[in-house]
């Protein structure tokens, strides 16, 4: 197990104190893991009710970051996974509670509901009204589970908001406590998870899943789902969970609905956008009109990866609730969707017409446009190895990079004036710059720009010394370019002596380019010894000694390609 923890039996008390100590809006009860806005006693003293939220920790940012002004007056943190006890609740009541009142809003575990329930008790024996909103968003199940009910998960935020923003509009406990439980019977969620996730004190994920496998409606605990399945394309997946909110949440074309996207912790917004770009269009194919958006982590499960979905069907009162102001650091206010993705009119960059050069002949021609196959084709199939070579001491996205870099070429391989090669030249390096991406990218494109701008020099094409000259000054426009130089462990220890012993050689292309492939082939094989003082290995140091450098690796396989 590895985690950014001291010792797993302090991880809660750990994690609230540094949320109070980045925020000083926030303070902690005395002996207790509970966090409460620091003007409560305000808040107590105008007469507004106070809104108290908790559950097992784990669940991050929820609920600690949902304590401001127009959200939760405070949170109780137990345990990772495991209720807080009576006592703590109790003491978060009679510590925030005055004469208009305490609403709790928990989720519907038994834990939470048996230890906020006689917490409450408590608190009316003692002359505090409390009131409790119990949630249960999650329609996982169906109708299932109906003696205990629809599990409580990510939507239960948006109850949060709502509450919160009732209560600081002045409204009565049970006011506030209607409109709460008014919007908790019009929320549906369901989620799915890629991965398991590790309670510190277990220091071993509480379940397993293959790695084609997908959970479809767990807890965010790691209960049970509904089934099973082979991980899929996400519209595939996420159209499984769709259908099953729509369905038991009743929702039907013309609704109003705030969608609220859930990350459980360990997906990357990445991912999480394309989950919103689907629920959005279709919810928008059901007629369903999604007023308020929210994309982002509110709920997770520890390191869990996957995503939740949810629906609040919403009505002028919980729209305006939604978009009132709060202090509270974790929530995100809702966006208002687009009806269609929209676009603007891009500038068309083109291809700089000063850039012709000489023509050669249709024979120069068609062997020119049998080199850039092969070295697309080479490209393409060193893929994994590039791969491989790039992981051990870079981000390892070079391989992918150079396969898409030739696609790039390939897909527009028609529209090439191959008869003019510094015109088609300038028309790869246009390519390059817009798909390969990356450093290898910028770099790539401006050596094939400046070996371009050179040929146009050139009286004739065909000859090899002006090739010669072009690879040369293509060299030192990298050079220019990145700040390196042969030394410093790039692509740079293939291509300038490859560059040389191209120019140097005598004789036709071929012998040239057969002194080429093996000046790089021994350039990269150098680089295995070299300090690494540019690019993504420099990060690494010594470790990158023993493994060439996978820029150098691809500009011998691509000279190889072209010495066939």
């Amino acid at each position: 197990m590895k985690k950014l923890i001291n010792d797993p039996v302090h991880v809660v008390d750990e994690m609230v104190e540094g949320l109070v100590r980045a925020d000083d809006r926030l303070i902690l009860l005395a002996d207790e893991t509970v966090i409460v806005r620091a003007d409560y006693d305000a808040v107590k003293q105008a007469g507004r009710v106070a809104i108290l939220s908790g559950g097992g920790s784990g669940h991050e940012p929820a609920h600690a970051g949902y304590v401001g002004a127009g959200m939760l007056t405070g949170a109780i943190a137990g345990a990772v996974f495991t209720s807080p006890s009576v006592d703590a609740v109790l003491k978060a009541i009679l510590t925030v509670g005055g004469a208009a009142g305490v609403l709790l809003i928990i989720k519907n575990y038994t834990g939470d509901k048996l230890n906020f329930g006689l917490a409450a008790e408590f608190a009316r024996a003692r002359g505090i009204p409390v009131e409790m909103v119990i949630v249960g968003d999650d329609v996982a199940l169906g109708d299932g589970n109906v003696a205990v009910g629809r599990r409580g998960i990510a939507g239960t935020i948006l109850i949060h908001k709502i509450a919160g923003a009732a209560a600081d509009a002045g409204l009565s406990l049970a006011h506030v406590r209607d409109e709460a439980q008014a919007a908790a019977d019009n929320l549906a969620s369901m989620g799915l998870s890629l991965t398991p996730c590790t309670v510190p004190a277990a220091g071993k994920p509480g379940f397993e899943l293959g790695e084609d496998e997908v959970e479809f409606g767990l807890g965010i605990h790691g209960e049970s789902g509904v089934r099973r399945g082979k991980i899929a394309p996400v519209d595939e997946m996420l159209e499984e969970l769709l259908a099953q909110i729509v369905k038991y949440g009743g929702y039907k074309s013309g609704d109003r609905v705030a969608l609220l996207v859930n990350g459980l912790g360990g997906t990357p917004a990445l991912e999480l956008a394309i989950v919103t770009r689907y629920a959005l269009r279709r919810l928008a194919e059901l007629g369903i009109n999604v007023e308020a958006a929210m994309s982002g982590t509110f709920l997770s499960a520890l390191e869990m990866a996957g995503c939740s979905l949810s629906l609040l069907r919403l009505d002028e009162t919980r729209a305006g609730r939604l978009l009132a102001p709060t202090q509270a650091a974790a929530w995100v206010p809702p966006s208002r969707p687009a009806d269609e993705v929209r676009r603007t009119a891009a500038i068309d960059l083109g291809i700089d017409d000063s850039i012709v050069g000489p023509q050669w002949s249709a024979g120069h021609a068609a062997v020119f446009a049998s080199a850039i196959h092969s070295v697309t084709a080479a490209l393409r199939a060193a893929e994994p190895e590039l791969t491989r070579l790039d992981s051990a001491v870079g981000d390892g996205d070079l391989g992918i990079s150079m396969s898409r870099g030739a696609d790039s070429i390939e897909a527009a391989f028609a529209t090439l004036d191959l008869e003019h090669p510094a015109r088609a030249l300038a028309q790869v390096s246009a390519l390059l710059r817009r798909w390969l991406g990356g450093t290898s990218g910028p770099l790539y494109a401006m050596f094939v720009l400046r070996a371009a701008s050179t040929l146009t020099q050139e009286e004739r094409a065909e000859d090899p010394a002006a090739w010669g000259r072009a690879l040369k000054a293509a060299c030192f426009g990298m050079m220019e370019l990145g700040g390196a130089s042969p030394g410093d462990r790039t692509m740079l220890d293939a291509l300038v002596p490859a560059a040389d012993a191209f120019a140097a050689a005598s004789g036709d292309a071929a012998t040239r380019i057969a002194a080429m492939h093996e000046a790089a082939l021994a350039g990269a094989e150098a680089t295995r010894a070299m300090q690494p003082r540019r690019g993504r290995s420099s990060y690494i140091g010594d470790r990158a000694t023993g493994h060439p450098d996978p820029g150098a690796v691809a500009v011998s396989i691509w000279m190889g390609a072209l010495r066939g």
